[in-house]
């Protein structure tokens, strides 16, 4: 298995910052930013992402569905 939380060189500032705060375990880049995955309690983590990006007034998104919840993952987004 890749090693899924090396930070990639093309990532943005934004995505950088809520990293360097989420410290996720597990995360993969998208096109248009990170999917972060084998998160146990979803909806904690999905609310605290939502804060974080809400005080660091970061121009990212958060979205998930519910494929997303059977490998416990959730995507953040720039926007």
């Amino acid at each position: 298995m890749n090693d899924m939380k090396k930070t990639p060189t093309n990532m943005s500032t934004d995505l950088q910052k809520f990293i360097d705060k989420f410290e996720p375990n597990k995360f993969k880049q998208l096109a248009h930013g990170i999917e972060i995955r084998g998160i146990t309690d979803i909806h904690r983590s999905i609310t605290f992402a939502k804060d974080l990006i809400e005080r660091m007034k970061l121009k990212l998104t958060v979205n998930h569905n519910a494929d997303m919840v059977s490998y416990g993952g959730f995507e953040v987004n720039n926007q």
